[in-house]
């Protein structure tokens, strides 16, 4: 072999020493590191060295998520009693109401509401709004198509039973805001339907379920 090429050969072999000494001392270092995951608030940050330590004011403990409270429940469950005025004309009716509950009713002792109803058949649905209590504290309530009117004979006079649901749609005072779903069970007499009537008469309305305050 000529002296050129035994001192290429030298260099080659030189050149590939180095690389694996410069390998096998990267590996050393890779493995020598560690990793650490660090938290401040809602940040987090990968710490890596040989002894890996979260900067000050981070930390290597996850912050516990808090829930979000959307609202406390207020148990509702009461009766109310009064009257309800019904106005007859040749296709609808149209009522109005006013009563006085008991029960664990958050204080809301007052019901007034307007409802109508189309009647033909003995089921029909009934579209209406209604405030719970008065004054500073109260509930406005929604019964769209929610809820149901069923009459136990096909002609007046009969009673009709009410059932459904009616929407939390706010409120004022401690009541602000307030959302739910309360169900409704009832009934009342209707004595004549005919167009141009004004028919009086009791009801009874159970109201429960649970209202949600901010």
């Amino acid at each position: 072999m000529s002296s050129i090429k035994k001192i290429k050969s030298r260099r080659a072999l030189i050149f590939l020493t180095a690389l694996v000494v410069l390998g096998a001392n990267a590996s050393i270092a890779e493995a020598a590191n560690k990793s650490i995951t660090c938290y401040k608030g809602t940040s987090v940050k990968k710490v890596t060295a040989a002894k890996p330590k979260c900067p000050t004011g981070w930390s290597t403990k996850k912050p516990v998520a808090t829930a979000t409270t959307k609202g406390t429940a207020v148990v509702f469950s009461g009766t109310y009693k009064g009257q309800i005025t019904m106005v007859w004309s040749s296709s609808s009716v149209k009522a109005t109401i006013k009563g006085t509950g008991t029960g664990v009713i958050a204080g809301l002792e007052d019901l007034t509401g307007v409802g109508t109803a189309a009647p033909q058949s003995q089921c029909e649905a009934i579209n209406g709004t209604g405030t719970l209590g008065s004054g500073a504290n109260t509930i406005t309530l929604s019964v769209v198509s929610t809820a149901k009117g069923c009459a136990e004979e096909a002609a007046a006079p009969t009673d009709v039973n009410v059932s459904g649901n009616a929407t939390v749609t706010g409120g004022t005072g401690k009541f602000a805001g307030a959302s739910g779903t309360l169900k409704l069970t009832g009934y009342f007499s209707v004595k004549a339907t005919t167009a141009g009537t004004t028919d009086n008469s009791a009801f009874t309305v159970k109201i429960e379920g649970n209202v949600i305050t901010k």
